[in-house]
């Protein structure tokens, strides 16, 4: 007996289109366009996840709103992080959450979430330039840290 197996086929769409003309050159550039796009009455409730993708040239393709969570913690999932940069063509990203508390000290899920990323965009040979924890006055750098 044969079967007709039939895989259906995932569509993506996606047109290129520059959210600002701006170059990320350091953290800082990223925390202050970062701040300005971060809804403020939020920013110290309710902890928030978003990704900063950009070309080949730094430059911002866009920000992607990835989760929300409660006031301490926040579900990040690495393949859904790459498919994003993947469909949108980004060749760079910068991960970017706050820290309701104001305390800017990593956690250790911080941590590992960015070890795993690193790890991951390595393989697909998207640069993961920085991972930025934010409050409404300062951020921290993973990558000026040199933990990235």
């Amino acid at each position: 007996m044969k079967h007709n197996t039939q895989v259906s086929e995932i569509q993506v769409s996606y047109s290129p289109n520059l959210l600002v003309d701006m170059s990320i050159k350091n953290s800082k550039k990223s925390f202050e366009l970062m701040l300005n796009e971060w809804e403020q009455e939020t920013l110290q409730m309710q902890e928030e996840v978003k990704i900063l993708l950009l070309n080949r040239n730094n430059k911002v393709l866009g920000i992607y709103s990835l989760a929300k969570g409660g006031l301490t913690s926040c579900v990040v999932d690495v393949r859904i992080i790459l498919s994003i940069a993947l469909k949108t063509l980004a060749t760079g990203i910068i991960l970017v959450h706050n820290h309701p508390s104001g305390n800017l000290k990593p956690s250790q899920a911080d941590l590992d979430i960015t070890k795993k990323l690193k790890q991951s965009c390595d393989l697909l040979d998207i640069s993961f330039l920085d991972h930025l924890i934010i409050t409404k006055d300062n951020y921290f750098s993973f990558a000026d840290e040199g933990l990235i």
